[in-house]
């Protein structure tokens, strides 16, 4: 089992194989031919339908989840400047390190389960779900100490002690959320592999109208302040929670759920560790932004800059949960495919992921130049605060565009598990290029928040050629057989015990 990240990793750059240029391996020659007799035409359409039963419920899913946060700034933001600015720390620090870690864990669960479900091996779901659940919820455990010590950690790097303190408390708050969270993560992760998604984007629009009229509630007309705005997060993210265990558990997955096994337990190490290097690609990956914003708070006028660099950040997150949406949509597409033996599928799927996300991203980023800092409004009543978000509007339409990429092809690694890969990618590019580029040009050239913001982007184009790349010259085919092995290897029948059968249970 050690030598699976070294099989995943090793066909990575290999140059194609003869067969795979003349239509494939016999793996997928099947596969293949099916699709020649039936025409582009009709490729185009049955892979759309296959990708918006994803990527459709998964983006309103983003939207609502986002909004919650959105929501919750938007209340704390009219409270007072001090609140926001705490607040800012809190969502773009401390929730971008629990969601990362957490989220990133339970992409591996994406790649078993979506891989799983190619194959037909639906009662293994369960069981790597049960096994993610023990995984995730001890890594929540391990992360308390920050949550509970956050003010005095704040003020040891450097950070204002009257915002460190209200930060404290909200980070108090966040505990219960991020429980929530490694049910909803996994949840979700196991129900999108199935194309189960409806469920988890009826209790996300059940999520965000209770949590708009809650907020609403406790902070305007009962007067609660910060306690009213986090009360009703801390509700509203665990209805979700409970909504897709109900599901789950009474009968709503009856192939891919049968009844909680002492099985789980086993295994654990090597799920353990694809979760880990899982976990370690998106954290890097949202902790890029994270430094920026630890960055922007050394500098002067920083509760001004904070906010304004805070609103950028969550318009665009808005655009980002297309993104994520489409990164779902991928890993599962991309792992059904691998699990189903389909390398020519799996390329398709890809080619017309990156087409469609890149085509809205381009709409979007023609959109965010024109209103500029208008939409700042919604989130403060600050004339200074609005002038500073129209400043940085161009980074930020920039931003959306190479947004609507880059999560694609980190889709692509998730489905097929490069995680580890990406890893290093992610390392090189950002903590290497854009980290270093945006110090140089925010403090010793003086350009302030800008200069970091144009030195990240420099990271995030570099890490996006570099990940195009890299799936441009992988070799699909030897991926199918990666993707055989693993789930041969991790494989146990009806009755817990090994088996070599990769047949439908």
């Amino acid at each position: 089992m050690e030598k699976r990240g070294e099989e995943s990793q090793a066909p990575l750059l290999e140059p194609r194989p003869a067969a795979a240029e003349n239509g494939g391996s016999d793996m997928v020659g099947e596969g293949g031919a099916e699709e020649e007799e039936v025409g582009l035409g009709r490729q185009l359409l049955e892979e759309n339908r296959k990708l918006w039963a994803v990527a459709g419920p998964s983006i309103c899913t983003r939207f609502s989840t986002f909004g919650v946060t959105v929501i919750s700034q938007a209340f704390i933001g009219h409270i007072g400047p001090t609140e926001l600015a705490a607040y800012a720390l809190v969502s773009t620090v401390l929730m971008r390190f629990s969601n990362g870690i957490l989220l990133g864990m339970a992409s591996a669960l994406e790649t078993l389960c979506g891989q799983s479900y190619g194959a037909k091996q639906y009662h293994m779901m369960g069981i790597y779900l049960q096994r993610s659940w023990i995984i995730l919820s001890g890594c929540a455990v391990l992360m308390l100490p920050i949550f509970i010590f956050t003010e005095p950690l704040l003020v040891f790097i450097g950070q204002d002690p009257t915002i460190s303190a209200v930060a404290g408390t909200i980070s108090i708050w966040y505990i219960p959320v991020m429980f929530a969270s490694v049910f909803n993560f996994t949840l979700q992760m196991y129900l999108q592999a199935q194309s189960k998604n409806l469920i988890i984007t009826y209790l996300a629009f059940v999520n965000l109208g209770l949590h708009l009229f809650l907020s609403w509630l406790l902070t305007v007309k009962l007067h609660l302040g910060l306690a009213g705005v986090m009360t009703s997060m801390v509700i509203a993210m665990w209805i979700p929670a409970f909504g897709q265990l109900i599901f789950v558990l009474f009968g709503g997955c009856p192939l891919t759920w049968t009844g909680f096994s002492f099985t789980a337990l086993t295994d654990l190490v090597p799920i353990f560790k694809l979760s880990l290097s899982s976990g370690v690609m998106l954290c890097l990956e949202l902790w890029y932004s994270t430094i920026l914003v630890l960055l922007t708070g050394y500098m002067k006028n920083a509760e001004s800059a904070l906010d304004a660099l805070s609103i950028c950040l969550n318009i665009n997150g808005w655009e980002m949960m297309i993104s994520i949406g489409f990164l779902a949509a991928t890993g599962v597409r991309v792992a059904n495919e691998l699990g189903a033996g389909s390398a020519k599928r799996a390329k398709f799927a890809i080619l017309n992921v990156v087409a469609t996300s890149f085509s809205i991203g381009l709409v979007l980023f023609v959109f965010f130049l024109f209103f500029r800092g208008k939409l700042s409004y919604i989130f403060t009543t600050s004339e200074e605060v609005a002038a500073l978000v129209a400043d940085l509007s161009p980074l930020l339409a920039f931003s959306i565009l190479l947004n609507s990429v880059q999560p694609v092809l980190s889709g692509v690694a998730v489905g097929a598990g490069w995680q580890s890969v990406v890893a290093y990618v992610n390392i090189a590019t950002y903590y290497l290029i854009g980290i270093p580029l945006g110090a140089i040009l925010g403090y010793v050239l003086g350009y302030h928040v800008k200069g970091i913001w144009v030195g990240m982007l420099l990271g995030t184009l570099v890490q996006t050629i570099v990940l195009l790349f890299i799936t441009i010259r992988t070799d699909w085919d030897k991926q199918v057989e990666v993707t055989q092995e693993r789930l041969k290897r991790w494989y146990m029948d009806g009755n817990n015990g090994k088996s070599d059968s990769r047949s439908s249970p």
